[in-house]
């Protein structure tokens, strides 16, 4: 059991079943339905709530269904395969880099980039010691902390670091 619970604490996706997919599935599905209709408010609040406002945005509606789908499919997720750090920080802000701040591609691009990097870091955890075992959370930790302080140092001036 303790091996377990390390691996849950650090991330694996050795204990997936699709009896488990089945149990997330209700959760996390609304909220990935409902990510495509937030796409036009999340614009209009990257501009700041009292452009939003005047844009005809219902601020409050989108920042708590915002807030509601995201809390539901990540606690859906963590529950499922444990904490896995640094996909969900590293991905939307190369995408964002990459191909802009619209969030009507942003949010479909970072589910699809999420589950590719996801599932490359779990072939690399379960090759690299093989025939054990790495926590997934290790690899994307090796992989992600590297791009994300070339993030924050990209953005130097603007942190005052």
């Amino acid at each position: 059991q303790l091996r377990d619970l390390t691996f849950w604490g650090l991330g694996s996706l050795a204990g997936a079943t699709w009896s488990k997919v089945a149990t997330g599935l209700p959760i996390m599905l609304p909220a990935l339905i409902a990510a495509p209709f937030l796409a036009r408010g999340l614009n209009g609040l990257a501009l700041g709530e009292a452009p939003a406002f005047h844009l005809g945005i219902h601020v409050q509606r989108v920042k708590n269904a915002a807030i509601l789908s995201v809390a539901a499919a990540t606690g859906a997720a963590v529950a499922m395969s444990g904490g896995i750090g640094f996909v969900g920080i590293v991905v939307p802000h190369l995408l964002r880099l990459a191909s802009g701040p619209d969030h009507r591609h942003l949010l479909v691009n970072s589910a699809l980039l999420g589950a590719a990097l996801l599932l490359f870091a779990d072939v690399i955890s379960r090759s690299i010691i093989a025939p054990s075992e790495l926590p997934i959370g290790i690899v994307t930790a090796v992989l992600g902390a590297p791009v994300f302080l070339w993030i924050l140092f990209r953005q130097r001036g603007v942190l005052d670091l």
